[in-house]
């Protein structure tokens, strides 16, 4: 009679053929396909939702992109040059969501016409259309994000804070922006704008991503603390009122010394022609 062989349990079954060399591969795709049919079983809704929201507003991004700003920085944000063989736009690989909600909530792009420097104007596009503008250049690379609210909130702000404000602020930014964040004069046509009345995230922004010739404060360069004590400094300085009643643009002592020339000298002109005039009609007087 032949010998039955005895049958093997499941697990003497996967024991024996372990060393089989198709079994690493057969146990990956076992659990791979484990993982997906249990984060699709219990993944919450919100969360697939909120990819599809997100991938929606980088593909709305992307339509305005192509309409608004491709002409000068490339159809895929790589920048572009003119008919001359200059660059028309630079390169928004890698600039982040921080840079595109700067300058284009601040309304400097689109830029109306090349120059030495863009100024400030009214946002061409509205906060939805900024926010998907802002989510397809990030798409395209790692870069600054857009600062949560908390970063620049300075509704708590102590006195300490904005005297340690304005310490950092006087300085790393006096040199371009003037002592009292009024802007100055630079090199070439440019100029460092006036800091007042602008919207605090704005401010936070331009030093994480260095508009234009102002230098990066990255959060590795400048603590996030020390923006946001620089920005409750400017805060302060904006509700501050005039000693004098007259801040004449609070540009130090050249507005000073100009009012100075025009003003004072000029009254003392005025004062010595009137006494000529009255030296004159008097000497005629005793003449006739």
């Amino acid at each position: 009679m032949s010998e039955k062989r005895p049958s093997l349990s499941p697990a003497r079954f996967l024991s024996a053929r372990r060393r089989h060399r198709s079994a690493g591969l057969v146990v990956l795709l076992f659990g791979l396909l484990a993982v997906g049919s249990a984060y699709a079983a219990f993944a919450p809704d919100d969360a697939v939702a909120d990819n599809s929201a997100q991938s929606q507003q980088i593909e709305e991004g992307k339509k305005l992109f192509a309409v608004g700003c491709a002409s000068c920085h490339g159809l895929n944000a790589e920048g572009g040059a003119n008919g001359e063989g200059k660059m028309a736009g630079p390169s928004l690989i890698g600039v982040g969501a921080a840079a595109v909600d700067f300058q284009v909530g601040t309304g400097r792009m689109p830029a109306m016409q090349p120059g030495a420097q863009v100024p400030r104007k009214t946002p061409t596009y509205t906060q939805e259309e900024i926010e998907a503008l802002a989510a397809y250049v990030a798409s395209l690379a790692p870069g600054p994000a857009v600062p949560a609210q908390e970063s620049y909130d300075i509704s708590k702000a102590t006195d300490e804070q904005i005297t340690r404000g304005g310490e950092l602020f006087r300085t790393n930014c006096t040199a371009c922006h003037n002592f009292a964040g009024r802007g100055g004069a630079l090199p070439n046509g440019k100029y460092a704008p006036s800091l007042m009345n602008v919207d605090p995230k704005h401010i936070y922004e331009a030093m994480l991503t260095g508009p234009q010739q102002m230098p990066v404060f990255s959060d590795q360069v400048m603590q996030p603390e020390d923006k946001r004590d620089i920005i409750a400094y400017l805060n302060a300085l904006q509700q501050q009122k005039d000693p004098g009643g007259f801040g004449l643009g609070r540009l130090g002592p050249v507005s000073e010394g100009l009012w100075g020339w025009l003003i004072g000298i000029g009254l003392l002109v005025c004062v010595a022609v009137w006494i000529g005039a009255k030296g004159v009609k008097a000497k005629g007087a005793k003449a006739e």
